[in-house]
Order: structure tokens, then C-alpha cells, then sequence
């Protein structure tokens, strides 16, 4: 982004030299189109204005001035004097003296500021701590089984083979599938809702986030100034209209679209909107000559015929074109027309005066002394408005559990209005300023953030204060941002959302994810992907934990019984790899439940099993234990021998575990609350599991290699109705996790929101 070559007045002499050569002392010629090589003091500017959106994040040219400025510290936003570096000049000429260079201009600091460790994501630390100690479970477990089994007196090599089975029924292999698939298909399914992940984990981790940092400007509203309000002098309406169309500096492109100020932009659309158009005022007021706008006068003035008259048209500052007035206005005449200005002003509309006057003699150039004795013409108030999608969405984020906070670069009265038109901030002590973090330490920092819901006028450095205030109260958040002002806050951001349209490559870079379409409304759409995927990986821990407990409960506890062992490896890997691990994938890919939007969102430190999910993941393995038990014992009681029982038990126990597949499908509803067909691929995989566990028993080919034998009637009997009291007895222990946890979590948070 940094400008390669530079004019440079060396000497008395001017040299086009390279942009890395600059040193503190040069003094650099500006002109329109012009990159700013360096951060410099302006000494020269005639009409200079400077797109500054990639510095501070507002899309409007900023007026440039050689005037001296009063104030500390002010922020480069309000550095009016001052151009810098990777910043765009947009209009006009100057000379300005290089101040800063490289790594010691604002852009040289951002840049330093990204040096910042990557966070890891809460579904990273939770898998870590939930490996380690599965674990030293599973090597317990194992030891356990194997000496208990040598003090029987079972034959080593057997114990040794079921101990290393127990060891892979255990651990849940099918994990990292069952995460990587659930989070390559939530990148996808987000995609078309137009937000692109760029780092993969980042999916997962948007179910986690409690904060929504948000930019005002096209994030939160259109990006588009609109004109709200009008008011015009007595008659004077057509005449306001008109002036509106032909008193600014806009052009249309190959495209017929309007180049030029946002501002003046807004006028001409309203202006169109009316039924004026360009030819139209032009030809009843052909333009004569024009003087632009410039710092010190506020104001813009165009001249006209009208007839055989010259007709001045002047629109500007309230203050500068009240001031301008003919004498004829009296100081009430002028306090009511001031009083609207602070009204609309009030509600975040800018606000500009509208004048004209007649000139005498033949004169076909304006000169400044011209703009006096002013009729009065109108005023004009007008405004970035908030998108409509985004007042439901941040409605939406409330009753998640999600607190949206506006971080902008805009003045606060701005901002202001647009975060309470939007219902983020209500009044007055919601919002603080660049200015007055500048005055906070960082313990007061940390206190105010949990009550500010609006930041205005903020500083790049600010913003990543706030951010590291929030984390450091143990906070989630997300950060969005487009400009390379916005690089550091989106990096250290838990998640970095970066603007597609309007955003810089170094916001891309920076950031989790990307917006498509710069909408708010998108984020909250990923959030609920996020959860989604967390939950459904959570499911997935539940199946498989509830199953693999319950294949190592069924072998310990058998011999305790005085039955033979019940599942053999082979066994083992079978309902490992195909019982658990078809259905498990599967589990991946189930749809969001209805409510989910309506919990609180995780505490980043609570663990895979928060919620009392270890409580189901026991009992549900307990039941499923139980059912093969006592098919075993039932088979053992009536005179079956070993092979049979091994039958018995290993396909009582895969009927069980794909009914458990089917309950599991949520967490807090009963079955029946569950469309059937939601999610295909599940009951696709469990058909499928059906008809191969059904060949290992039916298909005498199978029986040497899968130690099985068929089986006649009364066991298949057996095998219906235990799998089906499981079912009814997880179905219940589900509906006390639902009255015990649940809702009394959906309670909190409704209240909270």
C-alpha cells in the first residue's frame, strides 16, 4: 500500500525520487491521486482533502488545513494539519513537512502492533484437556482389566488382546473426522450465507463469543448517506431542489454511477428522487462558475443564470451561512434556523444551511467577498442509516446471550444516535470516547468495558485495549474491522471478522473470518452455525463416550458376574469402527435445534462435559451396560454356550448404541420433538449398521472371521425389546437433564437478555 515514488523539493529544486529515501525534514508535493509516502505537516493546501478510511476506518475525504491545532494527543482523526502515510490524497494540491517515517509513522505503529501471539480457540483447549485425561483413564482402565484377568487365570495373550480392544474402545478415533468434518461443512454452509472462514477452527469458535465489537460505517449501517430531513425557506422548495442537484462537484462514471463526497452524493439522489435531473436544473440554471469548498470558508458557492439575472447559489456550514445572512434577518429569524440544526444535529443527522442571492452587473467569476447578504434557502439534514436486517439481529444477540458493542471512529453524538435507534446503547453512560480511555488506567479500563456498549472516536491502539480489557474479564469476543487500522484488534480478537467489500488486504489477512457482504446480521448467522457445531460435536462425545463406557462396563463387570467374556476384539473394533463411527459422522452434520439461539452463550472455561453431560454420559452407559448384561445372563441362564452369548451380547449392544445414535440427536428434547428425516445421513448410517451387523450373524461365511454364530428367535426377541427399554430409559434420564439443567440455564439467560 506504500507509495513507491514521491515529488520532493530538495534544494530548490523539485525530484522524483524514490519513497524509501524520505527522511524527517523533506518537504513532499501533494496532489489529488497521490499515495502519502510519510506522515508530514501541511505548510501549503489549496482545497487538499485525504482518504483516510484504511488509517481510521471513515469513508468520508477529510478537509485539510495548515492551521495550527490546540489539544494532547490528539487522535490521527483529528489531525487535520497532518497527512499520513498510505493515506490517499482525493482533491487539491499541497506541500507538506515529513514528520515520521517506516515503522515510526501511525501506519509503521499498526504494523508493529500485529505482532501478537495467535489465541487458541476454546474447542482447542477444551480437546486438549478432555485427551490428556481420557487418557489416564483409558491406561487405568486397561491395566486394571488385564491384571484382573491374570489373577483368574485367563490365558495372557487373551487378556492382553482385550485390554488393547478395551484401549481402542476407548478413545473416541472417529474425533478429529467427526471435528474436521463438522467444521469444513459449517465453513461451507456459512459461505453461501456470506461469510467466508479463513481459519478453520474459528467456526467452532463463534459459538463461543459473549461480545460483538462492531464498526458503525456499512457494518452496522449502510454505508450510504441518505437525506432524512428538509426544510425550506417560504416558497423556496423547487428552488432548495435545485440547488441541491447542480451546487456540488459529483460525476457520473461509464456506468452512470455517481463518483464524488457521500454527502453530496445523498443530495443529488434525493434531488433525483424528487424528479429533478442533472439536464433539467442545468438547463434552467446553467452553471456560470464555481468555487469550491475549502476549510476556512465551510461553505460552497455556484453560480448561475437565471434568465438575465446571475443567481448565486451557496450551501455550507449552519453556522458559516447564518453568519452570511442579509441584514434583513433578525437574531430570532436566525435562532430558529439554528435550533433545527441542533435538533437534527442531536439526533446524528449532518446537518448543512442552503443559500442564495441575486447578483447585480455582468460578472462571470465568484469571488469569496461575494458570499455575504445571503438569502436564506433552506437546511438539509442527513444521515448513514442503520441496515434494517441488523435491528432483529442484534435483538437476536441479546437473547443469545450476546452483548453487541459499537466501536467507531465517528463523532459521539453519531454514534450515539445510530446505537440507540438500534437498541444497543439507551442512553448517555453507555458510550466513552477515545478521549477519555486516554484518562483510565488499566483496572478502570477493565471495570468500564462491562458497562460500555458504544466507543467513539477511538484510536487503532484503543480498539486493542478494549479488546484485551474484554478477554482479560474473561470475555469471548468478536472484532470487526476493514481498514489497516483495524489489523491488530482483529488479530488479537478471539474472532476477526473482516469486511469483504470495503475492507484492506491487511484487515484479510488479519482476520478469522470475512464478511461478504459487510452485514451484521451475517455474524450473528455464523454464531448460530457456531454453536451448532459445537453442539453437535458434543453429541458426538456423548454417543461415543455413553457406547465405549458401556463395552468396558460389559466386559469388567461379566466375569464379576460369573459369565464368560461377552465381547471378544474382533467385537470390539467392529462396533468401534462401524457402530460408533458410521452414525457418529453422521451425528456431524445434524441441524441447529430450535433454541439455540436462546441459551446463554459457553463459559470459555468450562469443560466438553459443563452442563451435566458427564452425568449423561454415564448413566447412558450404565443403561446400555445393563441391556447387554442381561441378555448375556438371560442367554447363560438358558443353557446357550459361549459363541452364542458373544452373538448375543455384541449385537444387543449395536442395536443399543444406534438407538442411543437416534436419542442423542438432542441433547435436551425428547425423540419425538426431532424430525426424522432432518437429518438423513443419520438414518441412512443407521440402516446401514442394521443390515451389516445382521450378515456378521446370518451369513455363515462371516461366523470364522467375526467369531459369530446365527441366532434363533427368542434371542432375536431379546434383542428388539432391550434396545427399546434403553431407548425409553435414556429418553428419561434426558427429560431429569432437561428440569435439572436446562431450563433453568434458558431461565437465567432470558432473564439476563
Amino acid at each position: 500500500m506504500a507509495a513507491q515514488h514521491t515529488l520532493v523539493s530538495r534544494n530548490g529544486k523539485t525530484q522524483d525520487i524514490d519513497a524509501s529515501e524520505l527522511v524527517p525534514g523533506d518537504i513532499i508535493i501533494l496532489e489529488a491521486g497521490n499515495i502519502v509516502p510519510a506522515d508530514a505537516r501541511l505548510i501549503e493546501s489549496a482545497s487538499l482533502k485525504a482518504e483516510e478510511a484504511a488509517l481510521t476506518g471513515e469513508s468520508d475525504s477529510i478537509h485539510k488545513t495548515t492551521d495550527a491545532l490546540t489539544g494532547e494527543e490528539l487522535l490521527p482523526a483529528d489531525q487535520v494539519n497532518m497527512v499520513f502515510k498510505g493515506t490517499i490524497i482525493s482533491n487539491g494540491t499541497g506541500k507538506a513537512v515529513v514528520t515520521a517515517t517506516g515503522m515510526n509513522t501511525e501506519m509503521g505503529r499498526i504494523a508493529g502492533m500485529l505482532d501478537i501471539e495467535q489465541q487458541k480457540t476454546p474447542l482447542q483447549q477444551r480437546l486438549a484437556r478432555f485427551s490428556r485425561q481420557l487418557a489416564v483413564i483409558v491406561i487405568v482402565i486397561c491395566a486394571a482389566v488385564f491384571g484382573f484377568g491374570l489373577l483368574k487365570g485367563e490365558p495372557p495373550l487373551q487378556m492382553f488382546l482385550t485390554a488393547l480392544s478395551l484401549a481402542v474402545a476407548a478413545l473416541p478415533e472417529a474425533l478429529l473426522v467427526v471435528v474436521t468434518i463438522g467444521l469444513a461443512q459449517g465453513a461451507k454452509r456459512m459461505v453461501k450465507q456470506k461469510a467466508l472462514i479463513r481459519k478453520l477452527p474459528a467456526v467452532e469458535t463463534l459459538g463461543s463469543v459473549t461480545y460483538i465489537c462492531s464498526d458503525k460505517t456499512g457494518t452496522l449501517t449502510q454505508n450510504k448517506m441518505t437525506v432524512t430531513n428538509t426544510e425550506s425557506a417560504p416558497e423556496q422548495e423547487a428552488l432548495l431542489l435545485h440547488t441541491m442537484m447542480l451546487n456540488n462537484e459529483v460525476k457520473e462514471n461509464n456506468h452512470d454511477e455517481l463518483i464524488g463526497d457521500s454527502t453530496e452524493i445523498a443530495l443529488v439522489n434525493y434531488a433525483k428522487g424528487k424528479g429533478l435531473s442533472y439536464g433539467k436544473s442545468e438547463q434552467a440554471f446553467p452553471i456560470v462558475d464555481t468555487l469550491p469548498f475549502d476549510s476556512d470558508r465551510m461553505m460552497m458557492s455556484t453560480l448561475h443564470r437565471d434568465g438575465d439575472k446571475l443567481l448565486l447559489l451557496v450551501k455550507g456550514a449552519p453556522g458559516k451561512i447564518i453568519d452570511k445572512l442579509a441584514a434583513k434577518y433578525s437574531e430570532p429569524d436566525k435562532e430558529n434556523w439554528l435550533k433545527k440544526n441542533r435538533e437534527w444535529a442531536a439526533n446524528g443527522q449532518r446537518v448543512l444551511f442552503f443559500a442564495y442571492k441575486y447578483l447585480q452587473g455582468d460578472g462571470e467569476k465568484i469571488a469569496h467577498e461575494t458570499e455575504t447578504e445571503l438569502e436564506m434557502l433552506g437546511a438539509v439534514g442527513m444521515i448513514d442509516p442503520p441496515r434494517e436486517e441488523v435491528i432483529a439481529a442484534i435483538e437476536e444477540c441479546k437473547t443469545a446471550g450476546i452483548r453487541p458493542v459499537m466501536i467507531t471512529g465517528d463523532q459521539p453524538v453519531t454514534a450515539m444516535a445510530i446505537a440507540k435507534e438500534l437498541n444497543i446503547a439507551r442512553d448517555a453512560n453507555s458510550i466513552l470516547t477515545g478521549a477519555d480511555i486516554k484518562k483510565l488506567g488499566e483496572k478502570e479500563l477493565l471495570e468500564k468495558v462491562k458497562h460500555t456498549s458504544v466507543y467513539a472516536r477511538v484510536s487503532p491502539g484503543q480498539k486493542l485495549e478494549i479488546v484485551k480489557a474484554l478477554q482479560l474479564n474473561g470475555e469471548y469476543a468478536a472484532m470487526t474491522g476493514d481498514g489497516v487500522n483495524d489489523a491488530p484488534s482483529l488479530k488479537q480478537a478471539n474472532i476477526g471478522i473482516a469486511m469483504g467489500i470495503t475492507g484492506t488486504d491487511v484487515s484479510k489477512e488479519a482476520a478469522h473470518m470475512i464478511l461478504l457482504d459487510d452485514n451484521f446480521a451475517t455474524i450473528v448467522k455464523a454464531v448460530k452455525e457456531g454453536r451448532r457445531i459445537y453442539d453437535n460435536i458434543r453429541k458426538f462425545v456423548l454417543y461415543i463416550l455413553s457406547c465405549n463406557l458401556a463395552e468396558i462396563l460389559t466386559i469388567v463387570c461379566a466375569p464379576l458376574l460369573g459369565l464368560p467374556i461377552p465381547l471378544l476384539p474382533i467385537h470390539i473394533l467392529w462396533i468401534n469402527l462401524v457402530t460408533d463411527g458410521l452414525p457418529g459422522i453422521a451425528l456431524a452434520t445434524e441441524p441447529a435445534e430450535k433454541d439455540i439461539m436462546k441459551r446463554p452463550p459457553r463459559k470459555p472455561e468450562e469443560s466438553l462435559f459443563a452442563g451435566g453431560m458427564l452425568y449423561q454420559v454415564c448413566f447412558t452407559g450404565l443403561i446400555l451396560a445393563a441391556g447387554a448384561l442381561t441378555a448375556q445372563y438371560w442367554a447363560a441362564a438358558h443353557g446357550y454356550d459361549e459363541r452364542a452369548q458373544q452373538t448375543l451380547v455384541f449385537t444387543t449392544l449395536c442395536f443399543s448404541q444406534l438407538a442411543n445414535a437416534l436419542s442423542v440427536r438432542s441433547v435436551y428434547r425428547p425423540i419425538f420433538s426431532v424430525r426424522l428425516l432432518a437429518n438423513p445421513l443419520l438414518i441412512g448410517s443407521v440402516l446401514l449398521t442394521i443390515l451389516l451387523q445382521a450378515g456378521l450373524v446370518y451369513i455363515p461365511a462371516l461366523h470364522p472371521v467375526f467369531k459369530t454364530v446365527s441366532l434363533d428367535n427368542s434371542l432375536l426377541l431379546e434383542i428388539m425389546i432391550i434396545p427399546a427399554t434403553c431407548l425409553l430409559l435414556i429418553e428419561l434420564i434426558k427429560l431429569l437433564y432437561y428440569k435439572v439443567f436446562y431450563s433453568r440455564q434458558l431461565k437465567v439467560n432470558s432473564a439476563s437478555s
